[in-house]
């Protein structure tokens, strides 16, 4: 095994009404982080959540918060999200105009800042920004809704990056894949080198707490 494996339930597919419970459900699980899914209707085709709920799920838990900006213009609300209680931020490379400025706001704020990729935008962003990321996410599906088949052709693409930042002794650069994570791909996506597993319906459809260990159960014993 390498780098350490981080589980994170996508709340996008938590049942809205009793959000209290399947946070604590998560907890129970032993989910590393919570993901977030942040969307505004103009980046991505769908309108989710914002910083007035995730202020909401900041006092419920004890667990880091992942808030993935599918927005436009993100820069323009990182301290809002900040403010809300979040520990991760990623921001997307395609609506981005200066990505280095973005992580270096991301960064002052003291929490871990990344960049999200699309499933046919090029690695090179993640070349030139990896050295300024505490972690890189690859979307395994196209962003905007949950409950998406997983794009295969992203494990290649893991390979490709978990190589680079080997190469280039980034290797405490976290490579988180968000999309279309069940247990009996899971194995599959650690073996092409990602450590941070984002999840929904693969975590809420069932057992939650029973799904989260079974996920890190065969994530873990990827040789």
């Amino acid at each position: 095994m390498g780098k350490q494996i981080k589980i994170a339930p996508s709340l996008l597919s938590a049942d809205f009404a009793h959000l209290a419970d399947d946070v604590r459900k998560c907890e129970q699980g032993g989910a590393d982080l919570l993901h977030c899914d942040i969307m505004d209707g103009h980046f991505v085709p769908n309108i989710t959540v914002g910083p007035l709920i995730v202020r909401a799920i900041k006092p419920l838990t004890k667990l880091p918060l992942n808030c993935h900006l599918m927005i436009s213009e993100p820069e323009k609300y990182i301290e809002d999200f900040v403010k809300a209680g979040a520990d991760y931020i990623s921001v997307h490379v395609e609506c981005q105009n200066h990505l280095h400025r973005t992580l270096s706001l991301i960064k002052s704020f003291n929490i871990k800042a990344g960049i999200a990729i699309n499933p046919v935008t090029p690695l090179n962003y993640a070349f030139d920004a990896a050295e300024y990321c505490d972690f890189i996410l690859l979307m395994s599906v196209n962003p905007g809704f949950g409950g998406q088949k997983f794009i295969k052709s992203v494990l290649k693409k893991c390979e490709i990056l978990s190589n680079f930042l080997e190469t280039n002794k980034l290797d405490n650069v976290d490579i988180e894949i968000d999309g279309g994570i069940k247990i009996e791909n899971v194995a599959d996506i650690v073996s092409a080198g990602a450590n941070m597993l984002v999840s929904g319906s693969g975590i809420f459809d069932g057992d939650v707490v029973s799904n989260i260990k079974q996920l890190r159960a065969n994530a873990e014993n990827v040789k």
